[in-house]
């Protein structure tokens, strides 16, 4: 937890952020992705001075499991600071920091018309084969809605194309649930059996960094290839566990737990030194009774709110310290869960502070591409009548679903131009490969660990009337009953480079690009 005294208003947050080595340029990306999150915090309009004092943190060790991203798009941008400013930079319609190698063309996607997750039926023939490692049942199960959600779009689109051109021929994609249960024994099991028993050419996964370990395991053993788009630790693609058929695709510098909480720390400190740390607190899992937590946080005094927690604890947090009274704002990860928005309502939700993965500061909509996508899954979204795909949860490609779905288009992207299911020729075309998602945003996979590099978006939440500066079509908000992305800041790909191991041969030498 984070508590200061700001012209005599409270919050508290509630703080998790990445791990780097110090001795490397990695600590400047936690800095300052730090900073610009603090610079967010204070500019509110509900903050009389633009001074820290005290610092509360209170961090949740959630290393075990996935972040799950939910959330709309982005709004106005800031301009880019010195040290102490905000690093945030002038949004473009497409990023230049690399040239991609090949890019999302929404006027090249199928007739979508028909797409319904709840209703995905596998193509029969030669077709290739790929598994959605995920919790498909128990706590985690939602996790896997959203993973069935995002890969069943992505292939419904390329076999409405015919397939992608395989070994001489047109291939299209059969998905298999694999159901982790989020128990390491299960996802084994479950992970050998798609392998030896279904015969899968790929293994996509998933929630927890554990799973997503057995995952790459399985995957070296056997030589598939495991693309992560869902785990965050560092350790997965560490010298100890780096595997050359696990791709960690999805590598974000403000991973969680407690290294998450010294860089956090240090990056205070780099930036505001006079902030003072006063406790930290760790929870476990799928708790359901935040009120001891909740107590602690309005006895501090605290200001403001910083969570790394994921659904359902995000929620869970949220509505229990509104039902509590407090209605200090939250900084936060993931909680931009739409069904709990609605349910907390515009009061409640307004001031929260997100960052994403997918979005870019400045309009949602900035070119024809972006239109279409949204629209192709909007459309089909209307139609739906099995939950919980037909919940407002759902609604948009954006957050998670944006960078789920599209991370499984850089999948697809490679096997194309590899044009093989063959592990040796899917990793020659991967490694050190760039690709443009559909909104203009770039990821590089960096060849020596894997790791994906890439940029994120800080944004606020407002009020429906003023949510029309990042929804820039009609109806001109996100939510007309919750707070949702107003003002918001691009963090440059170079501000939050992702941790490398100096320990891993492969990328003795290299500077943070890969380079």
């Amino acid at each position: 937890m984070l508590s200061a005294d700001a012209g005599g208003e409270k919050a508290v947050a509630k703080i998790n952020t990445y791990k780097y080595d110090e001795a490397t340029q990695g600590a400047e990306g936690r800095r300052g992705l730090v900073n610009v999150i603090i610079q967010t915090i204070i500019r509110r309009r509900s903050f009389k001075m633009r001074v820290f004092g005290k610092v509360f943190l209170v961090l949740t060790c959630v290393s075990l499991l996935l972040l799950a991203v939910y959330g709309p798009a982005t709004a106005a941008p800031a301009k880019a600071g010195k040290k102490g400013k905000t690093v945030a930079t002038k949004p473009t319609t497409d990023e230049t920091w690399s040239k991609p190698n090949a890019v999302f063309e929404a006027n090249k996607m199928g007739d979508m018309t028909g797409w319904d997750p709840a209703t995905w039926v596998n193509p029969t023939g030669d077709v290739i084969k790929i598994a959605i490692f995920w919790p498909h049942s128990g706590p985690g199960a939602f996790n896997g809605d959203m993973a069935w959600l995002c890969t069943t779009f992505a292939a419904y689109d390329i076999n409405k194309r015919g397939g992608l051109m395989v070994d001489g021929k047109k291939k299209k994609i059969a998905l298999y649930k694999a159901d982790t249960m989020s128990k390491p024994d299960q996802a084994k099991k479950i992970a050998e059996r798609m392998v030896l028993q279904e015969k899968v050419n790929f293994i996509v996964g998933t929630s927890g960094s554990n799973m997503m370990k057995i995952a790459n395991e399985v995957g070296n053993k056997y030589k598939v290839i495991t693309q992560n788009i869902g785990a965050l630790a560092d350790e997965l693609q560490d010298a100890t566990n780096f595997g050359r058929y696990s791709f960690y695709i999805l590598c974000q510098d403000y991973s969680f737990g407690r290294d998450m909480a010294e860089g956090f720390k240090m990056g205070l400190k780099e930036f505001y030194p006079d902030a003072q740390i006063v406790g930290e607190d760790y929870h476990k899992l799928f708790l359901t009774d935040f009120a001891p937590y909740l107590t602690k946080i309005r006895a501090s005094g605290a200001e403001v709110v910083w969570t790394g927690d994921w659904h359902p604890d995000a929620g869970n947090l949220l509505k229990q310290s509104r039902a509590m009274g407090m209605m200090i704002p939250f900084a936060n990860l993931f909680m931009d869960e739409p069904n709990s928005l609605v349910e907390v309502g515009i009061e409640g939700t307004k001031g929260l502070v997100n960052i994403k993965h997918f979005e870019k500061a400045g309009p949602a909509f900035t070119n024809p591409a972006v239109a279409k996508y949204y629209k192709a899954w909007n459309t089909e979204w209307k139609k739906w009548k099995t939950p919980p795909f037909n919940t407002v949860t759902f609604t948009w490609p954006w957050g998670t679903f944006g960078s789920w779905s599209q991370q499984f288009y850089w999948l697809l992207s490679v096997i194309e131009r590899a044009k093989s299911t063959d592990p040796e020729k899917i990793i020659k075309v991967w490694e050190g490969d760039t690709y443009q998602y559909v909104n203009g945003r770039l990821i590089k996979m960096r060849a020596c660990d894997h790791k994906a590099i890439q940029g994120f978006r800080v944004g606020e939440y407002v009020p429906p009337a003023e949510q029309k500066q990042s929804m820039n079509m009609p109806p001109y908000y996100w939510f007309n009953n919750a707070s949702s992305v107003g003002p918001s800041w691009d963090i440059p790909a170079d501000k939050v480079l992702p941790w490398m191991d100096p320990k891993l041969d492969r990328c003795k030498g290299k500077n943070l690009m890969g380079d």
